[in-house]
C-alpha cells in the first residue's frame, strides 16, 4: 500500500499555524481511505485516519486545540 498526498493545510491556534498533509491510501481490495498528519513540532505529529477527507478537516479543526490544551495542562501539572 503506497500513500499519496493529496492536499496541504494548515489549522491555526492562538496565532500559531499546525501544518495538515492528507493522503489518499488504496487498500489491499481496492478501497480508498485517507489519512491526515498533523505537525505539531519537529518529532511531534497526530495522525488520523478516516474514509473521508471533510471529515479528517473536522477532526483536524477539533483535535489541535483538544491536543495543545490538555499538553498545556499537563505540563502545568508536572511543575506543580
Amino acid at each position: 500500500m503506497f500513500k499519496t498526498l493529496i492536499k496541504t493545510d494548515a489549522v491555526a491556534m492562538n496565532g500559531q499555524q499546525f501544518a495538515v498533509r492528507y493522503f489518499e491510501l488504496r487498500t489491499m481490495r481496492g478501497a480508498r481511505r485517507y489519512s491526515a498528519e498533523i505537525r505539531l513540532g519537529p518529532e511531534d505529529q497526530i495522525i488520523l485516519d478516516d474514509d473521508s477527507v471533510p471529515y479528517l478537516e473536522t477532526l483536524a479543526a477539533l483535535l489541535v486545540p483538544a491536543t495543545i490544551y490538555s499538553r498545556v495542562l499537563a505540563a502545568r501539572a508536572t511543575a506543580a
